[in-house]
């Protein structure tokens, strides 16, 4: 699971939001979470399974039948994510049901996919720091979209971070390069 570098505007890393950090990795900076909560604000931060040396995000999922934790990267943009089961039998665009693993609330919503093709009209919610800030990700497996909302920071620079993307790691690499 190796991260490609993209740039990161100089803007947002002098003014990282809340719930985001910079992270220095191979001389490259990356954007990662820093503070992450379901609706009724539990932190889905998680340090005993890391994906990159950073905790990872812990959500219960079921995905078709089968149901269990989704551990998924730190790192914005990124897409490496750890199963506490075996995904290969699943769809590879099933459609994840999420909850918070420590309260049981949903974190299902109405999304409107971007990605062509996609046509999901069901997201996952997650809550930044600050009564506004969220994250939106759409709710079929391996799609990439997700949009950033956060309300202090001018809305063309919070879509210009909203669609960075690291490609390559999804369950189809997962037991690729670690």
């Amino acid at each position: 699971m190796k991260l490609e570098k993209i740039e990161i505007p100089e803007i947002f890393k002098r003014n990282t939001p809340p719930g985001f950090k910079v992270v220095t990795r191979d001389e490259h900076d990356y954007l990662a979470i820093e503070a992450i909560f379901c609706r009724h604000g539990h932190s889905l931060l998680v340090s005993s399974v890391q994906i990159h040396g950073e905790p990872s995000i812990k959500i219960d999922v079921t995905i078709e039948n089968t149901r269990g934790v989704l551990f998924i990267d730190s790192f914005w943009g990124s897409h490496s994510k750890l199963f506490s089961f075996f995904p290969g039998f699943i769809d590879n665009h099933a459609l994840v049901e999420a909850s918070c693993p420590f309260c049981g609330v949903s974190m299902m919503e109405p999304y409107t996919c971007d990605i062509e093709g996609c046509n999901s009209d069901t997201g996952i919610v997650f809550y930044l720091p600050g009564e506004h800030n969220r994250v939106h990700v759409c709710a079929k497996l391996n799609c990439p979209s997700h949009q950033l909302e956060i309300i202090d920071i001018p809305n063309d620079l919070v879509k210009a971070i909203s669609h960075i993307n690291f490609f390559g790691e999804g369950t189809d690499d997962l037991f690729g390069d670690f």
